[in-house]
């Protein structure tokens, strides 16, 4: 019985490794753009399969940290969502085939603690988006992906545009796919006085990315005349002409803040609230039942600051968030 079970572990792992190859793991990314910024207590590790493409992105916390998280979408995939301690997050594409990507982060945490008091248990929340379509394999980030992620992680920088957890996210969906364009991943960051603020949006959106003028910047595009259209006049127009009113398909926009300054649950957990409101500015729709939208708050406790409230800290966070979105995209 042991032999078996030794051959069946030795099958996986090997199957694992293998798939790994074959998939082309990447964690360098040396032609996509950079977000550089000064948070050393965040660490972010980017891997992608280049043989989907799918990926992952691991936010990782030294020194641990404390979490809250608003969920408004109506069909999120999550891994251990919840408020409270966390040592890291991932973000991953492959739908819920991708939360094994967490685990991934989470062994990785282990392997380095090598010990199993209660206190040294591994606490990584995660989430997802549905990165299939239009690619039709079955490629999708799983445990030695979210490990690489882990084991590359680096202080102050985060690439942008089609990478990681965007490799193969679209926006702009709609009422027919043929109307999308792609997304990706993006960041923002900010320091005031000795307080960070730093956003980061996983943007494989159902509606359309909009820049600070109100115009679409990417998704809702007619291939043909390359014009742009707003949601709510598609809306009307299909009314009258009696067209299909059901959405192409589920997607997912997720964020994530990272701040130094000292918060409790609650404010972290108004923090989240606040910003993912405010995004109903850059994505419209949002938030929808098609949606798996999920925005965590993350506070790493290093600074008090009493000239920086709560409401201020989220109105500086929510500008960032539209940054992080509006930077996925080159122009």
């Amino acid at each position: 019985m042991k032999k078996s079970l030794l051959t069946l572990l030795l099958v996986t792992l090997c199957g694992n490794a293998l798939a790994a190859e074959d998939w082309g793991l990447t964690t360098d990314f040396p032609d996509a753009r950079k977000l550089e910024m000064n948070f050393s207590s965040l660490r972010i590790g980017t891997a992608e399969y280049k043989g989907g493409p799918t990926g992952c992105i691991v936010f990782y916390f030294p020194k641990g940290a404390i979490a809250a998280v608003d969920q408004r979408g109506g069909f999120s995939g999550t891994y251990l969502m919840g408020d409270g301690y966390v040592d890291a997050i991932c973000y991953a594409g492959g739908s819920l085939m991708g939360i094994e990507a967490s685990a991934g982060v989470a062994e990785g945490l282990f392997e380095r603690r090598e010990s199993v008091s209660w206190f040294e248990i591994p606490v990584v929340r995660g989430a997802i988006i549905y990165d299939f379509l239009p690619r039709t394999n079955l490629i999708y980030p799983d445990v030695a992906l979210g490990q690489a992620a882990f084991e590359h992680a680096r202080p102050n920088q985060f690439y942008l545009g089609r990478v990681g957890a965007g490799a193969h996210a679209s926006v702009g969906v709609g009422f027919d796919a043929k109307y999308a364009e792609w997304g990706g991943q993006g960041g923002a960051f900010r320091q005031i006085g000795k307080t960070k603020v730093a956003v980061f949006i996983v943007c494989n959106a159902l509606g359309a990315v909009h820049g600070r003028d109100g115009q679409v910047v990417a998704g809702n595009r007619d291939r043909q005349t390359k014009e742009t259209f707003n949601i709510a006049d598609d809306v009307d127009r299909r009314i009258k002409e009696g067209a299909n009113l059901k959405t192409a398909s589920g997607r997912t926009t997720l964020t994530l803040i990272v701040t130094n300054q000292k918060l409790s649950e609650k404010e972290l957990r108004s923090l989240a609230r606040q910003v993912n409101a405010s995004m109903g500015r850059v994505i419209q729709p949002l938030a929808a039942i098609d949606d798996g939208d999920i925005t965590y708050a993350v506070s790493t406790n290093e600074v008090g600051n009493d000239d920086i409230g709560v409401t201020a800290l989220g109105i500086v966070a929510s500008e960032l968030a539209w940054d992080a979105a509006l930077s996925i995209f080159d122009h």
